[in-house]
């Protein structure tokens, strides 16, 4: 079975999310945006474990589905496979080790309650797994995963390039994967580009190459669903999905990406200075703001081509085809003249996909003469997006980048 999963998300518990980050509105946006396996996001929390716990019944296959008595009443629009969900959470470990301050965010995916349920005992020894749903957590990441394997779960380190909160993160992380899980470093078989980077860039660095490449969007509301995701073609079970991620199966298709320019972090600079550089400029001024003499953000870009070694272009045996989009309602946007939140581009939306189909469905399958027969700026935008015809502007320090198909100047 083919099917597009989302692993990495949040829930309203996790600062900073929405209040509709809960079951009945993640399944309900699942449909909207055409994914079939959704992570649950903050699954340690013990508030939201017990939500999870009243909303969710159990597939018998490592997945679970939103009780009936459960799902919103806009459900019924939506002819699509009911959403199938995965426990899932992220952990934050700030620690030092080798002399250095380390911050590393990790994902980790779960069987079942009983799982979750034993991290829970075990991280309620290490800290406070109850003041945000993403726990911060004085712990080694060598030790998170060991914790994680006994538990019987699954671990991913997250975003492996952010600069302040990854593997190999600029500001907080190390020089390799070694470096930060030890002897563990063999039982991970996959990390998360983050919205920075691109399978591309991560081909560069060699030692990346026994890792899959998944993406996740880190979906902070239940609309940011899916701006990245997987593609797999297998059975529908945790474990099918596990195996592989482990490349025991062959079941892992590749990615659904941003555009890497589009994530906040991809170039270099300061964001209150406006500050932006590429990573010659960065070395040409020696890192320095020429605003404010400090140190700027060292982006994606940048640290991918210090740690890098390799073509892209090269063959190795876990590369897997990707394909970069920007969420419809940008599209939308830039066909209104307005912004990708207003009314108008949520009443536009919701009549596409009622006519078409899923959001993924409209801008990887629709054919664009289809298209063409509801709005004919819709149609152009949707054939530049698929031919990668795109204007560019870069994230920087925390500034989301842009991607324009309608542009023309």
């Amino acid at each position: 079975m083919r099917f597009i999963a989302d692993f990495h998300i949040h829930s309203h518990y996790s600062i900073a999310t929405s209040s509709q980050l809960v079951v009945p509105f993640l399944d309900l946006w699942g449909r909207k945006k055409g994914i079939n396996v959704i992570g649950t996001g903050d699954a340690v929390h013990p508030g939201y474990f017990n939500e999870l716990k009243e909303n969710l019944v159990s597939s018998d296959n490592g997945l679970y589905k939103v009780k009936k008595k459960r799902l919103l009443p806009e459900v019924t629009k939506f002819t699509s496979s009911e959403i199938s969900f995965v426990l899932t959470t992220e952990i934050s470990c700030i620690y030092k080790k080798n002399g250095k301050v380390r911050k590393v965010h990790n994902l980790i995916l779960a069987p079942s309650f009983s799982s979750i349920l034993e991290l829970q005992k075990q991280l309620r020894k290490i800290g406070n797994i109850e003041s945000d749903g993403r726990p911060i957590l004085g712990l080694d990441s060598r030790d998170l995963l060991e914790i994680v394997l006994n538990a019987g779960a699954f671990l991913i380190p997250a975003h492996i390039w952010t600069p302040w909160f990854s593997v190999l993160g600029s500001k907080s992380g190390f020089d390799s994967m070694e470096e930060c899980y030890g002897d563990l470093t063999k039982q991970i078989f996959a990390v998360e580009t983050g919205l920075s980077s691109d399978p591309p860039m991560n081909w560069r660095c060699s030692f990346l190459d026994r890792f899959f490449l998944v993406s996740n969007s880190d979906a902070h509301s239940p609309e940011k669903l899916g701006r990245e995701a997987n593609l797999f073609d297998t059975e529908l079970s945790y474990s099918s999905i596990i195996d592989a991620l482990k490349g025991k199966n062959n079941g892992f298709l590749g990615t659904v990406e941003f555009f890497p320019q589009e994530g906040k972090y991809h170039l270099d600079g300061h964001q209150k200075c406006h500050t932006r550089w590429e990573p010659d400029q960065t070395r040409k001024h020696h890192g320095i703001c020429p605003v404010c003499g400090k140190k700027v953000t060292v982006g994606v870009l940048n640290r991918v081509m210090e740690l890098a070694d390799s073509a892209p272009d090269r063959p190795f045996k876990n590369k897997r085809p990707f394909i970069s989009l920007t969420p419809l309602k940008n599209i939308l946007a830039e066909i209104l003249g307005t912004g990708p939140q207003s009314k108008k581009v949520s009443v536009f939306y919701e009549s596409l996909i009622s006519k078409f189909g899923p959001e993924f469905t409209i801008l990887m399958d629709i054919p664009v003469k289809d298209l063409c027969r509801e709005n004919e700026l819709l149609s152009e935008g949707i054939r530049r997006l698929r031919g990668g015809e795109v204007f560019l502007e870069g994230g920087y320090d925390g500034a989301f980048g842009s991607v324009k198909v309608l542009k023309t100047n």
